[in-house]
């Protein structure tokens, strides 16, 4: 691999995986682990491309337990691969004419592993692709790398925890820079609008959000033309990627000067998600978290009905596992990111936290949460 790249992997959590699960090789095709084992952070058509399992520019990433990891794309991803992946080995197939996953075959033949047991990503990887390959390489073990590579992923190194704080400041400069200035009449798109440019601005590659009025009480229905008025609370929970890594947090706001009573009912929110998120610590389950969650809310009064209160982060795609959620027995280590957002209705408070022996430690630490934050 090139020694002039920073290189974000946990190698050795991912070489103790590899024997842990008996797998001579993994190959990534999904964003998750394509990102991370490569490098490379896709955007724009490259990057639907990479989520597209019937692509016929797909992009695939075999790497060996012993030896060089290779890359299988096609010359539209070759430049911008060759510049910032840290991977050297890139074998390009001609884009529409050609198989992808056919020279994904020659190319696991050729790094000698057509014998061995394999991972892939069985979640991700289709029938389609699936079969190619059984019928191309008979010998081959064919089994399901994703549980183990989400193991992987959940223990972040150094330098991806820099890189989500960076994500996260950007982020949170952007709430401090737009949030003030929501007046009403203003729509949600405007302000959507606005939120999304600052994060671009400032070098994020691609942002998604939420962002809508409590009187705008479809989920996933905001970001609109629905225009804000007085003393409306505005819901927010946004995702902002630098370099593949999300920055992941939601404000509170109110147009104008807020109510006594929102100023309550903020405070009450805010200290549940407080005493929820110092539960994540070393050995907990996400189910007890989660349950911790929905005690805390009955004892205020009020039924938690979300299905998760929180999750890990990761490159390309924020909601990773551990998901805080019912049921989930995947306990917590040290070095996981975890977004907390336990929540009702448009009190929606989110911060990154890092899992540590001696407590969580908050990563999104720029916007001041002790009060319901006053637009204008």
């Amino acid at each position: 691999m090139k020694k002039s790249h920073d290189i974000l992997i946990n190698l050795n959590r991912l070489n103790q995986k590899m024997d842990e699960y008996g797998l001579a090789g993994i190959v990534a095709r999904a964003g998750v682990n394509y990102t991370y084992l490569s490098g490379v952070s896709y955007r724009g058509t490259l990057a639907r491309h990479l989520d597209l399992t019937d692509s016929p520019r797909g992009t695939f990433l075999v790497w060996p337990r012993h030896g060089e990891p290779r890359i299988v794309l096609n010359a539209f991803a070759e430049g911008l691969t060759r510049r910032d992946s840290w991977v050297e080995i890139i074998d390009v197939y001609e884009g529409y004419s050609e198989l992808p996953v056919e020279r994904l075959a020659k190319v696991i033949s050729d790094m000698g592993l057509a014998d061995e047991t394999v991972g892939f990503e069985q979640n991700f990887v289709s029938a389609a692709d699936w079969g190619m390959l059984r019928s191309r390489l008979p010998r081959m073990r064919m089994v399901d790398s994703t549980t183990a590579m989400d193991e992987v992923r959940a223990i972040k190194t150094a330098g991806e925890v820099s890189l989500l704080k960076r994500a996260a400041d950007i982020l949170d400069d952007a709430y401090t820079a737009v949030l003030p200035t929501v007046r009403p009449g203003m729509r949600e798109r405007d302000v959507h609008a606005r939120l999304v440019a600052e994060c671009l601005v400032q070098g994020c590659e691609f942002v998604h959000g939420i962002l809508n009025s409590q009187r705008n009480t479809i989920p996933y229905a905001g970001e609109s033309d629905f225009a804000f008025a007085d003393r409306d609370a505005i819901r927010s929970d946004y995702v902002a990627y630098l370099m593949g890594y999300p920055g992941h947090q939601s404000r509170c706001a109110v147009v104008g000067k807020p109510t006594a009573e929102q100023r309550q009912q903020y405070r009450v929110v805010r200290d549940i998600y407080r005493a929820s998120a110092d539960q994540c610590r070393v050995g907990k389950t996400a189910d007890e978290i989660y349950r911790n969650v929905v005690d805390r809310f009955s004892a205020a009064g009020m039924q938690y009905t979300t299905l998760l209160a929180g999750h890990s982060v990761g490159c390309w795609w924020h909601q990773q596992e551990p998901v805080i959620a019912r049921g989930n027995l995947r306990r917590l280590e040290d070095g996981m990111v975890i977004a907390m957002e336990p929540h009702v209705n448009h009190w929606h408070i989110q911060d990154m936290f890092i899992v540590r022996e001696e407590g969580p430690e908050l990563l999104s630490d720029k916007f001041n949460t002790d009060e319901l934050f006053s637009c204008g």
